[in-house]
């Protein structure tokens, strides 16, 4: 993707005020009140999930806040659709990997075609099942809670999961997967492991991505980012991290590039807060 135009840009960076670091672009559509993941084929634009409970549908919006379009995802059944992902074909990948209680044997990613190139209101999904071989409890002791993830992202033909620790005590770090990017069933492949921080409210990874020309890769949680630089696959856990607190603390779910510097990132609504895509320019001081 080419760099933005000026006229987007100055959207995007309009309100920069009341929300921390991020720069508020629109109030989403009450349908993604529960919105867990995002993904942007488009400089105006961008797809959404949402989580468990809700409809077996991907939704486009645009950063007016208007629904574009929403469609129906054969095949897949919406048990916790928790991220997005896209790879360089233009495929999509749904995460349903929530796993809140560490009891799921049925993990699964979604692998769809380009909805932007997709006419109707139906697209077709094919299934890449997958579990951790460590795990040996469904679900395992409270200390051993490991196997949640709200997290992934595509990099040459493998998805790369991070996990959401929910282990008590918690021991702030998150557990590195990956899995084939094609259909099929697998052992996910047990990378490393990433130290985030020691508040459990604020240190738990629920969303990622990493940058189109492979430079940068964004863990987000409830308030923070962990931005990742100078490494190396697989474990990208030993590249330069810095930790940026983002000065709010609202349910953040959902994380992509727009471009190599531009974030897009959006919360469920908690309250009377949240249901809101913002920006983040991570070349700001």
């Amino acid at each position: 993707m080419g760099k933005l135009s000026g006229l987007l840009l100055l959207v995007i960076l309009s309100s920069c005020s009341n929300y921390g670091q991020l720069c508020y672009v629109t109030k989403l559509p009450k349908k993604l009140s529960e919105n867990s993941g995002i993904v942007s084929f488009t400089d105006s634009t961008a797809w959404f999930v949402t989580d468990n409970g809700n409809p077996d549908k991907i939704y486009q919006v645009d950063f007016n806040g208007n629904l574009l379009k929403e469609l129906k995802v054969k095949n897949a059944k919406n048990k916790d659709w928790e991220d997005l992902t896209k790879d360089e074909k233009g495929n999509m990948y749904i995460g349903d990997f929530g796993n809140n209680s560490n009891d799921r044997k049925d993990l699964a990613i979604y692998k769809l075609p380009n909805p932007q190139m997709v006419h109707g209101d139906k697209i077709e999904g094919e299934v890449i099942k997958f579990n951790y071989p460590e795990q040996k409890g469904f679900p395992p002791k409270r200390e051993g809670l490991y196997y949640d993830a709200e997290a992934f992202f595509y990099h040459s033909n493998f998805l790369y999961i991070i996990t959401k620790n929910r282990a008590n005590p918690f021991p702030s770090n998150a557990l590195l997967y990956k899995v084939p990017a094609q259909k099929g069933e697998y052992n996910a492949e047990y990378i490393g492991t990433f130290k985030t921080c020691d508040d459990w409210e604020t240190c738990q990874i629920t969303s990622a991505d990493i940058s189109p020309n492979g430079k940068t890769i964004a863990l987000l949680s409830y308030g923070k980012l962990w931005i990742i630089t100078n490494f190396n696959f697989d474990d990208f856990s030993k590249g330069d991290t810095k930790e940026i607190d983002l000065g709010v603390r609202t349910q953040l779910e959902s994380i992509c590039f727009l471009d190599d510097t531009t974030l897009l990132l959006s919360d469920e609504k908690r309250g009377n807060s949240g249901r809101n895509l913002y920006s983040y320019q991570l070349n700001q001081k």
